[in-house]
């Protein structure tokens, strides 16, 4: 199959949207509502100043923190899971009508937006995709900006999340059970190995976990892999669900959108990830470039 009809099919899938494509669709009769998920660890708030500055026509902007996380407690993680009732007032913030499409962008090679993708289908609304090659994309071809911001609306969503698509740390601490799963590490390889830590205490991985970094679900210029690219990259990895996990459980939904694009399915999130791991006591660490 050729690239250009493998990347076809992966769009008709609802997956990914072309600039070209979100532009028409920007200008019909039933737009989608649209988030700028721009975000930068390091300062907080450069997303939200880069999206005062120029964004995409009618788009809203979603903050990682506020909006596409919950509040940090004692265990958990960084970046805890919205409760449902959080995520409803978020969605009926922008407008988003059940059915409506959801299209969601960033400048980090879908990091953060596919966050939101991995959060709207985990809280029941399907019908959600990435801009394929984000902000880089969307400016390279000198599409149509603007730094007005949308009005916001007053709704709000009733949700209900999906059961059996997380998993915790009570269970990945049974080390039996533990063994039984494909777990897979989405950080680079020098964080999963212990080489470096620079955000959590304590460096490593979780006992069997394999590595693949997160970003090489994208090429060069930021658009993903197509179908037959992303089950190359997860060709090792064997044919059964995986669960997923990073720092915080964020760029974990990268390698669970790339996932979905090479058709697989019944994958789960540790969304906890290796900050809730690390802070427990006792919970077992490897180190080096094996799972362990």
């Amino acid at each position: 199959m050729s690239h250009e009809k493998s990347i076809a099919n992966v769009k008709s899938a609802g997956l990914l949207i072309d600039p070209d494509e979100l532009a028409q669709l920007v200008d019909s009769p039933a737009p989608p509502v649209i988030a700028d998920c721009r975000f930068l660890l390091g300062d907080p708030g450069a997303g939200e100043r880069a999206y005062a500055a120029s964004h995409i026509p009618g788009a809203h902007y979603l903050h990682l923190d506020r909006d596409l996380s919950g509040p940090r407690a004692e265990t958990g993680g960084r970046h805890p899971l919205p409760s449902a009732e959080a995520f409803g007032a978020t969605l009926g913030r922008i407008g988003l009508s059940p059915g409506q499409l959801l299209v969601a962008y960033d400048d980090s090679r879908g990091a953060w937006a596919a966050r939101l993708w991995w959060l709207a289908r985990y809280f029941g609304h399907s019908e959600v995709c990435l801009l394929d090659g984000g902000w880089g994309l969307w400016s390279a071809q000198e599409m149509p900006v603007t730094n007005v911001v949308p009005v916001a609306s007053h709704g709000r969503r009733v949700l209900r999340c999906a059961d059996n698509v997380t998993i915790d740390f009570v269970a990945l601490a049974d080390e039996t059970a533990r063994r039984g799963l494909c777990l897979v590490d989405a950080r680079d390889t020098p964080r999963y190995a212990g080489a470096e830590e620079p955000v959590d205490p304590v460096g490593g991985h979780i006992p069997g976990a394999i590595n693949l970094p997160w970003s090489s679900a994208c090429a060069q210029d930021g658009r993903f892999l197509d179908a037959e690219g992303q089950r190359a990259r997860w060709a090792g990895v064997g044919a059964g669900p995986v669960v997923a996990y990073c720092g915080s459980g964020v760029t974990a939904c990268v390698n669970l959108f790339s996932r979905a694009i090479a058709g697989f399915s019944g994958d789960r999130l540790y969304p906890g990830s290796w900050s809730d791991w690390s802070s427990r006591a006792g919970a077992p660490v490897a180190t080096g470039p094996e799972p362990g």
